[in-house]
């Protein structure tokens, strides 16, 4: 499992820094990448990584400001040159009409469907690849979700040392044991493949957000996650300013880290009017609330190890 960051600035592109979007990769998991958001050049970021098209299945939409959501209709429509398999796009109230009234206007039709679905409020999106999804409304201007991504336990390790005592070495069988299936010895002995696993591990939590005030509903979603990916539009000394445009700095998003519990706090949306400098300075303030705290850049990859 690993996060990809398309773009990492908010409001407008600069040269250096695209505007929102974010890949979960999920090949490992179920051969899938999962999007969320998609501003403008969402998919000319794409082409810089190894993330094609057609391997995205899902899309989540935080919220309907043009910076995470300008560039769904091109790829959309990109996905149609690429035999996509069928694509499930989330996001708030208007989205349907908004995926709808772009691809008309502009002719475009989809060689594959495309079902999409409104979220009014709070609510578990499903469960189903291996993964449970939930969707909690956060503090914006506009209504605007964060995203929770549970992955499902994983059964414990086949106890290898234990199945060659009983003669029976590497081959199928350590996959349908490992399964949880019966397997008959030559002997006619059954092995219970349940009997021979380790304990399950917990599966991995990403928890991301739209923009935000910080707000304890952020720790809800976050709580005990491996990652939190918070928006973080201003640095410590603009802190006047983020209530008033409903967003969030560094120490904001850092505090609402060590509330949650979690692992690691990866900071994104940063205002372009923020140099290399100041954020690794907006780093260092996030640091002194929060350790485990880091300032990402575009096209940077972080990778989720399993639980221990």
């Amino acid at each position: 499992m690993e996060l990809t960051f398309l773009g990492t600035a908010a409001g407008v592109p600069s040269p250096t820094r695209n505007v929102s979007s974010i890949g979960l990769n999920l090949i490992a998991e179920n051969g899938s990448v999962w999007l969320v958001d998609a501003g403008e050049g969402a998919q000319l970021q794409l082409m810089k990584t190894a993330i094609t098209p057609r391997r995205i299945t899902r899309i989540f939409i935080t919220h309907l400001h043009g910076d995470h959501l300008f560039g769904l209709p091109g790829l959309l429509s990109t996905r149609s040159f690429h035999q996509a398999s069928p694509l499930n796009v989330y996001g708030p109230v208007g989205i349907a009409s908004y995926v709808e009234t772009s691809l008309r206007l502009s002719g475009t039709h989809l060689t594959y469907p495309c079902t999409v679905h409104e979220i009014p409020d709070d609510q578990t999106l499903f469960h189903a690849d291996g993964f449970t999804v939930r969707a909690v409304k956060l503090d914006h201007v506009v209504p605007c979700f964060g995203y929770r991504f549970e992955e499902d336990a994983r059964p414990g390790e086949l106890q290898v040392d234990r199945l060659r005592a009983l003669g029976l070495g590497p081959g199928k069988d350590y996959g349908r044991l490992k399964d949880g299936q019966t397997v008959v010895l030559p002997d006619g002995r059954l092995v219970v493949g349940s009997d021979f696993l380790g304990e399950s591990r917990p599966g991995r939590i990403v928890a991301i957000t739209g923009d935000t005030s910080p707000t304890l509903r952020t720790v809800e979603l976050a709580r005990e996650a491996d990652v939190l990916v918070h928006e973080s539009t201003y640095a410590a000394t603009e802190a006047d300013m983020a209530p008033r445009y409903t967003h969030s700095t560094c120490v904001d998003a850092a505090h609402i880290g060590a509330q949650a519990g979690v692992g690691r706090l990866l900071l994104t949306h940063v205002s372009q009017r923020y140099g290399d400098a100041d954020l690794d300075q907006m780093q260092e303030q996030a640091r002194e609330v929060f350790p485990q705290s880091y300032v990402m850049r575009d096209l940077q990859t972080v990778d989720l190890p399993l639980r221990r």
